[in-house]
């Protein structure tokens, strides 16, 4: 079977997202092998990158193993949707910026003995 790789990988796909009808696969074949390129709802592209890449990471690894099993080397790329920032942050979005407290003017690396003279003073 030549589309293994095609088939596995619109199973899991479409297990993991909330539009599996919007769920696009293209495969071709070239002198480098398999390249397998994949279209999903915008909505649904956290859950196929998945925190920090990882299930990104492991589909392809996955799609390796396949492919080593039919003799072929199977590349895997995410098509990114119309609008998207390129896996950058849009300015003024970033959830992870701290404004609880004011940015000192202190160095970031004390020594054991500064950093023990601090926390006396608490």
């Amino acid at each position: 079977m030549q589309d293994a790789d095609k088939v596995f990988l619109e199973y899991v796909v479409k297990a993991l997202v909330d539009n599996p009808n919007d769920v696009v696969i293209d495969r071709t074949v070239d002198e480098m092998g398999v390249l397998i390129s994949l279209t999903v709802n915008p909505a649904d592209m956290g859950k196929i990158i998945g925190r920090m890449g990882n299930t990104a990471k492991a589909i392809r690894t996955l799609l390796r193993i396949i492919g080593m099993k039919n003799n072929a080397r199977v590349n895997l790329k995410i098509n990114e949707p119309e609008g998207g920032t390129g896996g950058m942050r849009q300015e003024g979005s970033s959830s992870f910026t701290r404004t609880d407290r004011p940015m000192s003017a202190t160095p970031i690396m004390k020594t054991v003995d500064e950093a023990m003279e601090d926390l006396k003073g608490i």
